[in-house]
């Protein structure tokens, strides 16, 4: 089999040594030495500082990662809580846009001057009037308004100097 396939290399192939058993050429594998590992308590097992430095960077940036994914989770997590908030508030305030619409309506429709003229009839026994019952007052054309005389002091600060004023606005004394 080895002879079917293809070699890219200019080198030559090199052979395994093989042995013949029952007609069958067999692989003959190297005896290779076995290593025994002496097991050491666990307390004499040494880790150096720099592996020390190693997997304490490896937890830090673990835990860095955990807690932002944590951070980015709660984040959306209030996001979808306000989302809802909102939507529902924006429900509500079409619903009283409705009804204020509704309202509007019913006011207009009230406010008919036919409608208003029915209640009068209807409920305060009220009639059109007639020539009978109109009065006419007449006004002379005097002019009512009076002038003022003399000009009133209120706050009475006229007979204060400068200085006093100030310490007034000081003390907040008006």
């Amino acid at each position: 089999m080895a002879r079917a396939q293809y070699q890219y290399e200019t080198s030559p192939r090199k052979l395994e040594p093989t042995e013949v058993k029952r007609g069958k050429r067999v692989k003959v594998q190297k005896k290779r030495k076995i290593k025994l590992v002496e097991d050491l308590p666990r307390q004499d097992v040494k880790i150096s500082k720099e592996q020390k430095i190693r997997q304490a960077k490896l937890i830090g940036i673990s835990l860095l990662v955990l807690g932002v994914l944590l951070a980015i989770s709660y984040r959306n997590s209030q996001i979808n809580i306000k989302f809802s908030e909102i939507q529902k508030q924006k429900t509500e305030l079409s619903t009283l846009q409705k009804e204020n619409e509704q309202t509007e309506v019913n006011i207009e429709n009230s406010l008919n001057l036919s409608n208003i003229e029915e209640q009068a009839k209807n409920k305060l026994a009220m009639g059109k009037l007639t020539n009978k019952q109109t009065v006419y007052v007449t006004l002379p054309k005097k002019d009512y308004i009076e002038s003022a005389s003399e000009k009133i002091d209120i706050d009475g600060d006229d007979d204060k100097n400068w200085f006093e004023k100030l310490i007034d606005k000081i003390l907040n004394r008006e």
